[in-house]
């Protein structure tokens, strides 16, 4: 089951079809009402490390809807699984789980009870125990980076990942395009290979906001029911993508941040 998740992931989804699994109602409204649940802490971790409430809560809201769903795999079955008999990455999963052994030591969890995704990814921000390592904060000083009982470790975590990945506080994530060229030949890497001055001399049309021509940028390519849809994604999108590469993903958390941003406290 574990070989057969991860070989049909929703990031390999068309756009139109992805959007629809998180941009929902329920979703935005869960959003809102857990940023009022949690205002204080919220806005305390946001901040103490310089993250927008909304950009944290979209996290979680499209990792796990707000922690109400964790994940149900055993981590070390997962992470064995995908390390063993999965080809394609099993050097990255082995990796990983070496560094949940490292984890389990470091954490005091009982490593094998611990739940997480197919991935073997884990807590209400979904980290995988290297990130889990490395970015994790003990936002409660409980002496323990708990990700799945401590609201503050969790969500300091992910702001905090956030943050070490260059994350700029204020700046836009994207920039919605009017039109490009045809036969536009472009590779669309989620990577800023590009300037907005170079965009625009592809023939590209967007409204830069009066940033400079040298501020670093990528065309995002968006499948939608009635064609395709583009928008120029700036450093902060490609922030979001060092959580989950997916360009949909940044996009999803993006648009999610927006709509609960507009129901704030």
């Amino acid at each position: 089951s574990i070989i057969d998740a991860i070989t049909r992931p929703a990031e390999a989804k068309p756009w139109h079809e992805y959007r629809q699994i998180f941009m929902t109602e329920a979703r935005i409204a869960g959003g809102a009402e857990f940023w009022r649940a949690n205002q204080s802490l919220v806005e305390r971790i946001s901040e103490s490390l310089a993250v927008e409430p909304e950009i944290i809560l979209a996290i979680v809201g499209v990792e796990t809807n707000y922690g109400t769903i964790t994940g149900s795999f055993r981590v070390i079955d997962a992470l064995a699984t995908l390390g063993f008999y999965y080809p394609r990455r099993a050097e990255f999963f082995a990796r990983e789980l070496a560094e949940f052994m490292r984890l389990s030591n470091e954490e005091n969890l009982p490593v094998t009870e611990v739940l997480g995704s197919y991935a073997g990814a884990m807590g209400i921000g979904q980290f995988i125990p290297s990130s889990y390592r490395a970015y994790a904060v003990d936002f409660d000083d409980s002496g323990y980076r708990d990700l799945w009982r401590s609201l503050p470790d969790a969500l300091g975590s992910v702001a905090n990942y956030l943050a070490v990945h260059g994350w700029e506080a204020g700046a836009p994530i994207v920039l919605p395009v009017a039109q490009v060229p045809d036969g536009l030949d472009e590779d669309f890497s989620t990577r800023l290979r590009h300037t907005l001055g170079e965009l625009e001399a592809l023939g590209i049309e967007f409204d830069a906001g009066g940033l400079p021509a040298e501020t670093p940028a990528t065309l995002v390519e968006l499948e939608q029911v009635d064609g395709k849809e583009y928008w120029v994604g700036l450093n902060n999108f490609y922030v979001i993508t060092r959580y989950n590469r997916s360009p949909l993903y940044a996009m999803a958390v993006t648009q999610l941040s927006e709509a609960i941003a507009a129901r704030a406290p």
